[in-house]
């Protein structure tokens, strides 16, 4: 009873706003890197130096100097809470090097509000502005976040298997 009652007390409370990310955002996106790793149930989390390792650093060195860095964040009460941003590089999503490969992360206490939907497609109409036809990303088969992104319309495009071992959905989501 108390855990229902916590979580409609919580969702009542989360109301984040989303907003294009700015320059000022971009020294959020480590902590946001280490927030989208995925760890199952019973599993211990990694090190938050996982992130200094060059197959995952990659989605947020120097972000914002090249083509396809474009990001919202949510923010709430003056805290940024949940970020979604893209890049054009050699990584788990690489399609090709037109399509930006999509990152997404909300602070915990804040998931299974809606706040990573209303990232998701504030992100998709950016992209869109910014004359891209589609978006990937790279997930985790286990991950219950590929519910999500099959409800906003990404496609499995591949099954591979990452550094780590781990069993990965490659997807895409066409965006004209």
């Amino acid at each position: 009873m108390n855990e229902i009652r916590h979580t409609i007390l919580t969702t009542h409370k989360v109301n984040a706003k989303v907003r294009t990310m700015q320059e000022s955002d971009y020294g959020c996106l480590q902590e946001f890197l280490y927030q989208a790793i995925f760890i199952p149930k019973g599993t211990t989390p990694p090190p938050r130096s996982i992130i200094l390792e060059p197959e995952i650093a990659v989605y947020i060195k120097d972000f914002g100097t090249q083509r396809g860095d474009l990001g919202v964040v949510a923010e709430q009460n003056g805290q940024v809470i949940g970020a979604a941003w893209t890049r054009i590089i050699s990584a788990y999503g690489h399609i090709d090097n037109n399509t930006p490969e999509l990152a997404i992360s909300v602070l915990p206490p804040f998931r299974g509000h809606g706040t990573g939907t209303k990232l998701i497609q504030k992100l998709f109409a950016v992209l869109r502005t910014h004359g891209y036809k589609q978006t990937s990303l790279s997930v985790q088969k286990d991950n219950p976040a590929v519910q999500l992104y099959k409800r906003l319309g990404y496609t499995l495009s591949d099954e591979k298997t990452d550094h780590a071992g781990h069993e990965d959905y490659l997807m895409i989501k066409a965006l004209q």
